[in-house]
């Protein structure tokens, strides 16, 4: 075979300049890389600590002070003032907090009499990765612990009991966590990348020409091409629940139409991304790049791979604008713990603001398109 050195010099000339002038895909070769590293090296922790615990006080005695505060010594409880058991179960259902810690009644006077009260710490275990160590950390505290306060207390196991209950999961099965994520991550990534290619494909092909010489206003182009990707966002819905009751026995203690009307919401806001990278791309491998880009913090922010709760505060404020964030919340609250709208209702109106921001800016840049 007879190669040249100069016809392939000339061809990597060619291709050097073009990636020149592609600047935004040269943009995206090294952000993605820098992005994937800070999402990693900052944002992932699967130890979490300072997770939110909501305290119920039976006593305010000073053993019971001393047991709050040793909680709180070991950096995994952030433990918040004394409320009732009805507002920390209503907290824990909402996803406000993961940890119950309640104290009985007379606790002082109970360790004093060498009786080891009962102190109950409830987990949220519907992520079980997310609370593990915590409990771990707490099971080690005891005997020992309580010898300033209260003085002659007897040797170990400790002067008082506990009883660990792990809510909604008791089990600690991860396929309970992970299948319902499942539903939300699979319609992030096939939905965004689908309708991604919408636009770019009919430039590309140039039908694009045979839209803009019909009167078509560009809401309704959006919607023409969104709606049948919403029919089939839910079909892959049925499929995943089917799969997730039929084969995995993940339960379904809520109620499943308010689950679809928040998938509805769900699917909207993903079809409305993609349809923004559709206007803004040249091409569809700019397009397929831009939702990529979008995907990748999208499921590693969200609280699917990694606990929620460990990341540091700019990625959980980063976190709480993407829409997979509160559609794995809705998900998890309304299969495993049966919420209610009332408790859903916090993960949809951030659903609902971002499908109708994205999607303004979709219809502007279309119109643009359109110019």
């Amino acid at each position: 075979m007879n190669i040249s050195f100069q016809r392939f010099v000339a061809v990597l000339r060619k291709e050097i300049i073009q990636a020149r002038r592609d600047r935004f895909t040269l943009a995206l070769m090294v952000g993605m890389p820098l992005v994937q590293l800070f999402l990693f090296g900052f944002a992932i922790n699967t130890d979490p600590k300072h997770l939110p615990t909501a305290l119920v006080m039976g006593d305010d005695s000073r053993p019971a002070r001393s047991l709050v505060a040793s909680m709180r010594a070991t950096d995994y409880f952030d433990i918040s003032s004394p409320v009732s058991p009805a507002e920390a179960e209503r907290a824990m259902a909402r996803g406000d907090v993961l940890f119950v810690l309640e104290l009985p009644v007379d606790f002082a006077r109970l360790v004093a009499r060498r009786e080891r009260p009962p102190v109950l710490l409830a987990a949220d275990a519907s992520d079980p990765t997310a609370v593990s160590g915590a409990v771990a950390a707490a099971a080690g505290l005891g005997p020992g612990l309580l010898g300033r306060d209260v003085p002659g207390l007897p040797p170990p196991p400790g002067p008082f009991e506990w009883r660990f209950h792990r809510r909604y999961n008791p089990e600690g099965i991860t396929a309970y966590n992970i299948v319902p994520g499942l539903i939300g991550t699979i319609l992030t990534f096939t939905l965004v990348v689908i309708t991604a290619l919408a636009v770019t494909r009919e430039r590309e092909r140039g039908t694009m020409e045979n839209l803009l010489a019909m009167p078509v206003r560009p809401l309704e182009v959006m919607l023409g091409k969104i709606v049948p990707y919403i029919l089939l966002g839910y079909v892959q819905v049925g499929l995943i629940l089917t799969a997730a009751v039929l084969v995995f026995q993940v339960p379904v203690r809520g109620s499943v139409p308010l689950l679809l009307l928040g998938l509805g919401l769900f699917i909207a806001a993903n079809l409305s991304v993609g349809f923004t990278f559709s206007t803004l791309a040249r091409n569809q491998l700019q397009a397929m790049q831009m939702a990529v880009f979008f995907i990748l913090p999208s499921i590693l922010l969200s609280g699917f791979m990694f606990p929620f709760a460990g990341m540091p505060r700019w990625a959980r404020v980063v976190g709480e604008v993407l829409p997979l964030t509160h559609a794995l919340r809705l998900i998890r609250g309304i299969l495993l713990k049966g919420n209610g709208p009332l408790d859903v209702l916090p993960h949809l109106l951030p659903l609902v603001v971002f499908s109708a921001v994205v999607g303004t800016l979709a219809i502007r840049g279309y119109r643009q398109t359109l110019d």
